[in-house]
């Protein structure tokens, strides 16, 4: 069970986009660890504003789900960028996901909401359906959360939506034995390819700071 998340000890991290605007991400000192911005949210973020991402196409009215939103930052910057976006995670995190839409609401040319939402559990109909975009930044943490997490990528994605996927390579206990599953469980569903450093943006990458495009095998779609 994630801790609970204080809303009286408060601090922002700003996020610039390309074209000056600033975003600004309320973060929490207490809690769990969805309650900061993580290195792979912003590096994932900036990647949004790449023409390797866009391929000149815009996100304007496009559908995006944000799963382990914590924050929100990534569905955020979706949202600033024209996508219809609903960010999510479990209910303790849905008071700090709001007051950054809030917060943020004027640099928004799309919409945003927070939506509580259980890895694993069924689908309610309060998150779009095969949206175009379903975002996940540094989800790949717990061993336990690792089936139920990609039941629910599994469950949300149909034949047209992109699933991106960053991460932050870890090599302390069994973090990589974590990753290994988590790409075996995607890979019986999903065809992958992984996104070069040299393809993301030059001042949000790393060689640590993966980022994954996931689309279902055919025989899922057939």
């Amino acid at each position: 069970m994630a801790e609970p998340v204080s809303m009286s000890e408060l601090f922002v991290r700003e996020f610039e986009k390309n074209d000056g605007t600033v975003l600004r991400f309320n973060q929490s000192e207490i809690g769990d660890v969805g309650c900061v911005v993580w290195d792979a949210a912003l590096v994932l973020s900036k990647y949004l504003e790449t023409e390797d991402f866009s391929g000149g196409n815009d996100l304007k009215s496009k559908l995006v789900v944000e799963l382990g939103a914590g924050t929100g930052a990534v569905g955020l910057v979706a949202a600033s960028l024209g996508a219809n976006v609903t960010v999510t995670d479990l209910p303790q995190f849905v008071p700090l996901m709001e007051l950054n839409i809030r917060d943020n609401a004027a640099s928004l040319a799309g919409t945003a909401q927070a939506v509580a939402l259980t890895w694993g559990t069924e689908l309610d109909g309060t998150v779009p359906a095969a949206p175009d975009l379903v975002l996940l930044a540094d989800c790949i943490y717990y061993e336990e959360s690792l089936e139920p997490l990609v039941k629910t990528v599994h469950s949300l994605c149909g034949e047209n939506t992109l699933a991106l996927c960053c991460y932050e390579k870890r090599d302390t206990g069994n973090k990589p034995e974590i990753e290994r599953r988590f790409l075996q469980l995607m890979g019986e569903v999903f065809d992958k390819d992984y996104v070069p450093t040299e393809r993301q943006d030059p001042h949000f990458s790393s060689d640590d700071i993966h980022i994954i495009r996931f689309t279902l095998k055919k025989t899922e779609i057939s």
